[in-house]
C-alpha cells in the first residue's frame, strides 16, 4: 500500500462557486462531467498519486465537522490561504509551524462550508 488514501471528495451546494474558489486557490485547471447523478469537477492526476474532485449531489452536504482533508500547499502554503481570503474563504489557522522537521500548516472554510487544510515544508 503506497497511500492510505487514494480519492477524496469535496462536497459543494453551489458546484459553480466552489469550481471557481479551487481554481482560483489552487491555479489548476479542474475537469468537470456528470456522474451517477452528481456534477464532479476533478482535480489533475498523473494517475499514480492521491487525486479527489468536488462533488454536488444528493449525498454530498458541506461540514465543518468530521474528516479534514489536507491539500498540498506547495513551496509555501501561505500564498494558498492569502488566495482562500481573496476568494471568498476564511482562514480559521493561519501558518503555523508543526516542527521543523514536518513543516507548516493552516485551514480555512471553503465557499461551501468546508472545513479544509494545507501542508507545506516551508
Amino acid at each position: 500500500m503506497q497511500n492510505l488514501i487514494n480519492w477524496f471528495e469535496i462536497p459543494a451546494t453551489n458546484f459553480n462557486r466552489a469550481v471557481s474558489f479551487y481554481k482560483a486557490i489552487l491555479d489548476l485547471k479542474i475537469e468537470e462531467a456528470e456522474m451517477f447523478g452528481s456534477k464532479m469537477g476533478f482535480f489533475p492526476t498523473d494517475g499514480k498519486n492521491v487525486s479527489g474532485a468536488i462533488v454536488q449531489g444528493e449525498d454530498y452536504k458541506p461540514s465543518t465537522d468530521g474528516v479534514v482533508a489536507y491539500l498540498n500547499g506547495g513551496n509555501d502554503l501561505q500564498d494558498i490561504l492569502t488566495k482562500v481570503e481573496n476568494n471568498k474563504g476564511q482562514v480559521i489557522v493561519p501558518k503555523t509551524q508543526i516542527s521543523p522537521e514536518m513543516g507548516y500548516f493552516g485551514m480555512f472554510i471553503d465557499t461551501e462550508g468546508n472545513k479544509m487544510a494545507v501542508h507545506s515544508i516551508h
